[in-house]
């Protein structure tokens, strides 16, 4: 039975671990012309599952209705198969969200579903539409209405009043008065639609199963289904997906790309294929680049757990260094601990990585890590490896200093809570307290992906790309802002 809570037990929000780095957005899958559309989703988002661990959805189409099943939790959590025999049809999308706009609610999982004079709909997305909240104030004043705090939704009340004769032909006119971020999954009872941004912010890829064909933010989900992948959704594609086959479509007008660059630093797993590259290799290259440009007097490379995994070996083998394991990340841990009475210094962080003495007593450390945001973490990090015996700790960064927060799509703090935004790099080696701190360049950045152009950087130079409106609000919960004003 569950616990009470008492008065001599704390209750603590993992504030340092997960909430000092950029947040995963949401993760999408689609599949079309498979008897076990639902099944094959729901492996599909179980290897989507980073990218939002909040709420899980499926809609699947028998030809004839659209039914869908969705709750707050893990996918392995919310689809049991009873849940799961609900879910008839060879044509399935599915969501896993992490909220960017819309708080975390049921009202706001995914798919979103609605009946329409067209048939029914059922949407997810991956994204962040920087005029949503203009758009949707348009809507409620000609009488549409929300059941979401979501800007998803504002997607399918446009697709749903549009008056085009067909699918595609709604969607792209529900599109043209939408800016920012999106990669879609989009059904009605016998067609599936996958559609990027024409900047092409968020990944989105194809991939073929026997005669069927599935759509994934990232290809690993394609690896754990047997499906072998095709080629990327290119930015500003529609792909339309029917009895008659595959249909490519291009109905928005076409602008530079401007992909997350974020996706190759921390978001996407190290075994996808995104952007057209190999998500592993790319962060090796990072940390051989950063070893180039930043190297220092060590006995040891040691990652931070999970992310700074493939950049810490490509520091070390370029270093000529011995890449250790020198913490070890406890991956069976909720959002909520239960803390004792009697306090422990560092919880959050102790409760998430631990210290590996036997590596790091007496050693000279170099400690890489893909990021610092607020720099809670990493200074706790450094007092940790200090408490377990290392001699020096040397943090190095595999991206540039994150000053500017994101508008497309990743919860981001504020800009004033960004460290990087008001401090310089000596300050947040003193406050983190290594022995000496060095970021990667952005120009080593761009040279590890291979081309100096088509990617959005603005988290580093506040460059962006599409405006985005109030930009000194933090983009989470957008709605709610306006509710509450």
């Amino acid at each position: 039975m569950p616990l009470a809570r008492r008065r001599d037990v704390r209750y603590s929000e993992d504030m340092s671990v997960e909430r000092d780095k950029f947040r995963d957005e949401c993760g999408v899958f689609g599949i079309y012309g498979h008897p076990e559309a639902a099944n094959l989703t729901y492996l599909g988002l179980y290897a989507l599952q980073h990218r939002g661990q909040e709420s899980a959805g499926i809609a699947c189409s028998d030809g004839k209705t659209i039914h869908v099943e969705k709750a707050m939790g893990l996918v392995a959590d919310v689809f049991t198969e009873a849940r799961l025999r609900r879910l008839p049809g060879d044509i399935a999308i599915g969501h896993v969200r992490y909220s960017t706009t819309g708080s975390s609610q049921l009202k706001n999982a995914q798919p979103f579903f609605a009946g329409t004079h067209r048939g029914s709909l059922a949407l997810g997305h991956n994204g962040n539409l920087v005029n949503a909240m203009r758009v949707r104030a348009e809507l409620e004043a000609r009488g549409s209405v929300f059941s979401s705090t979501s800007d998803t939704e504002v997607i399918l009340h446009l697709i749903a009043r549009s008056q085009a004769d067909s699918l595609i032909d709604a969607a792209a006119a529900a599109l043209s008065d939408l800016h920012g971020a999106y990669s879609l999954v989009l059904m009605n009872e016998g067609q599936l639609l996958g559609i990027r941004d024409p900047r092409g912010f968020r990944p989105l890829s194809l991939g073929r199963i026997k005669e069927g064909y599935v759509l994934a933010s990232e290809s690993c989900a394609f690896d754990l289904i047997g499906a072998t992948f095709v080629r990327d959704v290119d930015p500003g594609e529609f792909l339309l997906i029917d009895q008659s086959g595959l249909h490519s479509y291009f109905p928005l007008p076409v602008t530079s790309p401007a992909m997350c660059i974020f996706e190759h630093v921390y978001f996407a797993r190290p075994d996808s294929l995104v952007f057209g590259q190999h998500v592993s290799r790319v962060r090796k290259e990072l940390g051989r680049r950063l070893a180039q440009e930043a190297p220092a007097d060590a006995d040891i490379v040691v990652p931070v757990p999970d992310s700074g995994m493939y950049a810490a070996l490509g520091y070390a083998q370029e270093a000529g260094l011995s890449y250790e394991q020198g913490m070890v990340r406890n991956h069976y841990v909720g959002r909520t601990f239960i803390e004792p009475k009697g306090s422990i210094r560092h919880f959050g962080v102790k409760v998430k990585l631990n210290a590996v003495r036997e590596v790091l007593e007496g050693k000279r450390v170099v400690v890489v890590d893909d990021s610092i945001i607020r720099g809670t973490t990493s200074r706790k990090i450094v007092a940790m490896l200090r408490a377990a015996g290392a001699r020096e700790v040397h943090m190095r960064v595999s991206s540039p200093p994150t000053s500017w927060p994101c508008y497309y799509g990743i919860d981001t703090p504020t800009r004033r809570e960004l460290i990087a935004s008001s401090h310089t790099v000596d300050e947040i080696r003193r406050y983190v307290g290594a022995d000496s701190l060095a970021y990667l360049s952005l120009k080593g950045l761009l040279e590890a992906v291979g081309k100096d152009d088509g990617y959005c950087a603005a988290c580093w130079t506040g460059r962006y790309p599409v405006e985005f409106p109030g930009q000194g609000v933090r983009q989470l919960n957008l709605f709610e802002h306006r509710e509450r004003a």
